[in-house]
């Protein structure tokens, strides 16, 4: 969930104070985490406006810094509530347990695993790159019974909760969860095996395309590439994704097509995270 954070706050703190606040905020379960632009942001008002508007959380956190390292994790303190950092979310019929300290995870993706997942046809197999703790990878398995899902991700405890929400909404055997990185799973174990392939990690999506291709069966396939690009108010950050990612597949020789393309959100100042799904005609053998 989202929220407009200045709206809320207008009648609590002055106007020299809003500006100093990121304009939205997540609740995820019974938590809240907001950013702050500035540092004399009077953060402490702001914990407490969030949950005396949204009775339903618990604890509030504000993000001290970005999102980090391989396992994506991000550094919290402590506002208001109890304190406690792992949560249950709900989302299009299913429940996420998480750690939101210890394992990345966005209500920001919800529309994107909404629509990805009403992609996805009956008997498709499909690999999750990035696959944190499953969001992606289960709502696709509710949503179409008759398809596999192999579920990737680098963090230990992502993994966990990955396993723990396989449980949670009984996709047992649907969603084969893999602890590693995605390039050396697909390397020994995913070759040749997907007709639909996601990569829902911005940082790391253009790095690993080549591995994505790989996984694709022979026939070729749809991959999902999330991407981050910077872009003017005359550019727009959908076209230079896909310039940028032509550039890559021409360069391997493939026969491809993109399909849909939009902006999923803006990160900071001219900054876009972007998706595009790209239909592949023929997967190479090897790169």
């Amino acid at each position: 969930m989202r929220g407009r954070l200045r709206d809320k706050l207008s009648n609590a703190l002055p106007y020299e104070e809003l500006t100093k606040i990121y304009n939205s905020f997540d609740i995820i379960g019974d938590v809240a985490i907001f950013k702050v632009a500035n540092d004399g942001a009077n953060v402490t008002a702001v914990a407490k406006q969030i949950m005396a508007v949204h009775k339903n959380v618990k604890t509030v956190f504000i993000q001290a810094g970005p999102v980090r390292g391989d396992h994506r994790v991000r550094r919290l303190k402590l506002l208001a509530g109890e304190g406690k950092t792992c949560t249950r979310y709900k989302e299009s019929g299913c429940v996420f347990a998480v750690d939101v300290e210890k394992c990345y995870f966005s209500p920001r993706l919800s529309l994107e695993r909404a629509r990805i997942a009403r992609l996805v046809k009956s008997g498709e197999k499909v690999v999750n790159m990035f696959a944190g703790v499953g969001c992606f990878s289960v709502l696709i398995a509710k949503s179409v019974p008759q398809t596999k899902v192999y579920s990737i991700d680098i963090n230990p405890t992502a993994f966990r909760y990955m396993e723990e929400n396989v449980k949670i909404n009984r996709v047992y055997g649907r969603v084969t969860p893999i602890l590693g990185d995605s390039k050396d799973v697909i390397n020994t174990q995913l070759q040749h095996k997907a007709d639909r392939v996601l990569m829902p990690l911005p940082e790391k999506a253009f790095e690993y395309l080549s591995y994505a291709i790989l996984a694709l069966k022979p026939i070729g396939g749809w991959i999902h590439l999330y991407d981050f690009q910077h872009a003017t108010a005359n550019e727009d950050p959908t076209e230079k994704t896909k310039q940028r990612i032509a550039q890559k597949l021409d360069s391997c020789g493939l026969t491809y097509a993109f399909g849909f393309s939009r902006v999923v959100r803006s990160t900071g100042p001219n900054w876009y995270q972007t998706v595009l799904d790209i239909q592949v005609n023929q997967a190479p053998s090897k790169f």
